[in-house]
């Protein structure tokens, strides 16, 4: 990461893998924003599909356009800060489209609110709506409510760790917390996320009340609820939750 950045700048970091079908239309939500001033930066996480077909139709648009190996979305994530020049940054997955007032409504919260690293929103995964919770650090300590699609001070950011391969988010702000570093939420919807069409969103999300099961005094448990407890558990012996 480049030690200096560009005051009022917002990079905009696209990790991608498989994504060419997703990709144009979340582009096309920065393209249109009417907070302008951004450098958009795409890192092709080694897609084997027509990814980069796609991002020559936006090659004058898009500031760099990096292409690895395959390494994850956090190396991805990473490869992108390396390149960010912004005052501030956003990380936004390929299948992410915005409304064309996001980045500027939480542009100016970050300007209203020096106290605050980071602003969130709430949005849609599919035809779900999470609402958003306000900042809350014991809250947060218990369950992540912040989705990485969110600008953050550029200067404030650590950065992805590349051993959490899920929850990533979470971890972020968990160590964002542990210096000190708080967020504040617009409680509207600024963005939504595409879900193979919005048709498959069933089989992508598993409503809260299966995560309160005590699957612990049960013979069996669904695979994902086991990818689940793993993932929470690694998140909590980091941060000592």
């Amino acid at each position: 990461m480049t030690e200096t950045y560009v005051p009022g700048l917002i990079s905009v970091v696209i990790p991608t893998y498989q994504h060419a079908e997703t990709l144009p239309a979340c582009l096309e939500s920065f393209l249109a924003q009417t907070y302008d001033w951004i450098e958009i930066i795409v890192v092709d996480d080694g897609s084997t599909d027509n990814t980069q077909e796609v991002l020559k139709h936006y090659s004058e648009k898009i500031n760099h356009n990096i292409y690895q190996e395959n390494q994850g979305p956090n190396f991805a994530r990473n490869r992108g800060l390396e390149e960010a020049r912004g005052e501030f940054i956003i990380f936004c997955d390929a299948d992410v489209i915005m409304k064309p007032n996001m980045l500027g409504r939480m542009v100016d919260q970050l300007r209203e609110h020096p106290e605050v690293s980071y602003i969130y929103s709430a949005f849609t995964f599919g035809w779900k709506l999470f609402r958003g919770v306000q900042f809350n650090d014991k809250q947060l300590k218990k369950h992540n409510f912040i989705h990485t699609t969110t600008l953050v001070r550029r200067l404030d950011f650590p950065g992805f760790d590349l051993n959490i391969k899920r929850f990533q988010d979470w971890d972020v702000w968990l160590t964002m917390l542990a210096d000190g570093k708080i967020g504040r939420l617009i409680p509207d919807v600024l963005f939504h996320v595409q879900v193979e069409g919005d048709s498959r969103v069933g089989s992508q999300w598993l409503p809260s009340f299966m995560y309160k099961v005590p699957w612990d005094r049960l013979p069996w448990r669904p695979k994902s609820i086991k990818k689940y407890q793993s993932a929470r558990s690694a998140i909590a012996a980091k941060h000592g939750l």
